[in-house]
């Protein structure tokens, strides 16, 4: 059966909004500021074997409705299990998939990138997988080739400070067609709760070529990696935390916690004194941040590895992740005041994973807005499980009546997989559909101009000039 629904004017219901999504938001490159691919594939413009390796290999999401549909774990992250198989397992799930994004985004991206515009389900897996695969091993279809498909321009990928970063260096000079940029992660050394703390610090003296044996010491290390990452032209920070702490910012205690704890035979410490620490380390990590003009992202609300059978047998990030109701605004307004009150709050991306919050966050972009720079503070495009139509038309609406949508920087990934990129596209019908509603219900002035040059700025022009390209 052919998807006929995904036509040229797809979730696009009125006149106006179908002219602005061709005439504006499809002519458009892509920037994708946040993501999870690899600096590797990229740099060695990598060819996929086969569709599983390309589309499920990694994929989280698919592995959740696979797991949700009673899929059995060996067809879904089995390791001896033929990937044609694995492949068997998800088509058959697909057709349960129907009002979960999957379903648009599977078939969005089997048509974009290899003209496929039938049902994925168990009768036409093996067609599918057989016809996709072809392609992908086609000299055109590397990790270059995909991108290139999507029209992206910038990739800003996830990386922790210890990293060599010699695949961001080799992308740099080996031709490849899309800027590759490193984004700097220091969740590792922020988490000084976590078993295996001091380990890693071991790790990243060794990475900055220096001693550790204070707190003074840690933050002279992170400069030397932060020039690093500067080096290789990163402009972009993030931080994957449940919440910020509600404490203060206290110097003293936090190198006292950093001795003990190096000293120390478990190399972590918990408690009121971790989150001082952690508090303090990202305070002084944002004051770097603002000396070099970065963006400051903060990933917020994740309650993470919630299955300890999933997370001994395959590791974090596999699929046992989920919403925290965890308090947000008071710790967060905290940081953010303490930075703003001395000038050295850096422009700022706030996310929150859970829906609950969405007006918190939208009012606190407004409280530490700043004269002569637009946009300084943004909220976020919607976050994994919010990354769907309801998540992203919920975001829009709060952000538009809180705050300034046409300041928005818009979509990014925040995947692991090449083919994620129509999700660019998916976005840009949703907010051409609702804007052409708006239109349609006398809510705003029908001039294609003056909405499409919002439309043209929140797909791509406010990310440019946000991140100084």
């Amino acid at each position: 059966m052919s998807l006929s629904f995904i036509d040229d004017n797809w979730l696009l219901q009125t006149s106006t909004a179908r002219e602005l999504y061709h005439e504006f938001a499809a002519k458009e490159p892509v920037i994708d500021y946040h993501n999870h691919l690899s600096p590797q594939q990229l740099a060695e413009n990598h060819h996929f074997g086969n569709l599983h390796a390309a589309w499920l290999d990694g994929d989280h999401y698919k592995w959740r409705a696979m797991r949700m549909n009673g899929v059995s774990e060996d067809l879904i992250t089995g390791k001896g299990t033929d990937p044609r198989e694995k492949f068997r397992a998800y088509a058959a799930t697909v057709p349960h998939t129907l009002r979960n994004p999957l379903f648009h985004w599977t078939h969005l991206e089997l048509t974009r990138y290899f003209g496929i515009t039938d049902y994925l389900n168990a009768d036409t897996a093996d067609r599918i997988y057989d016809q996709a695969s072809e392609q992908l091993r086609g000299p055109e279809n590397g990790t270059w080739g995909l991108l290139q498909q999507q029209d992206v321009r910038y990739i800003c990928t996830t990386d922790d400070p210890a990293d060599d970063l010699r695949h961001h260096a080799l992308a740099a000079t080996n031709g490849c067609p899309v800027t590759l940029r490193p984004g700097w992660r220091p969740d590792k050394t922020l988490r000084i709760d976590l078993p295996g703390w001091g380990s890693y610090v071991g790790r990243l003296a060794e990475a900055a070529g220096q001693t550790i044996a204070s707190y003074d010491d840690l933050l002279a290390a992170m400069e030397q990696r932060l020039d690093h990452f500067a080096a290789h032209g990163c402009t972009v920070s993030d931080h994957g935390l449940s919440n910020v702490p509600n404490v203060a910012y206290d110097r003293a205690v936090a190198a006292q916690v950093c001795a003990e704890t190096l000293l120390s035979e478990n190399g972590h410490c918990t408690g009121d004194r971790a989150q001082t620490f952690l508090v303090t380390l990202l305070t002084d990590l944002a004051r770097n941040y603002a000396k070099r003009n970065w963006v400051f992202q903060l990933h917020l609300g994740a309650l993470r590895n919630n299955n300890d059978r999933g997370l001994r047998e395959l590791g974090p990030d596999t699929g046992f992740d989920s919403i925290g109701d965890y308090p947000q605004a008071e710790g967060l307004s905290r940081l953010l005041n303490f930075l703003d009150n001395t000038g050295e709050l850096p422009k700022t991306i706030l996310y929150n994973l859970n829906p609950a919050d969405n007006a918190v966050f939208a009012a606190m972009i407004g409280n530490f807005a700043s004269g002569g720079s637009r946009g300084k503070i943004q909220w976020g495009s919607a976050w994994w499980f919010l990354d769907q139509w309801d998540g992203m038309s919920n975001q829009l609406n709060t952000l538009s009546s809180m705050g300034l949508l046409s300041t928005f920087i818009g979509m990014l990934t925040d995947s692991r997989s090449f083919l994620s990129f129509p999700r660019h596209e998916y976005f840009r019908r949703l907010l051409c559909d609702l804007l052409g509603e708006d239109v349609r219900l006398g809510r705003l002035p029908d001039d294609r101009e003056w909405l499409g040059k919002l439309v043209s700025d929140v797909c791509y022009g406010n990310a440019k000039g946000f991140l100084g390209l």
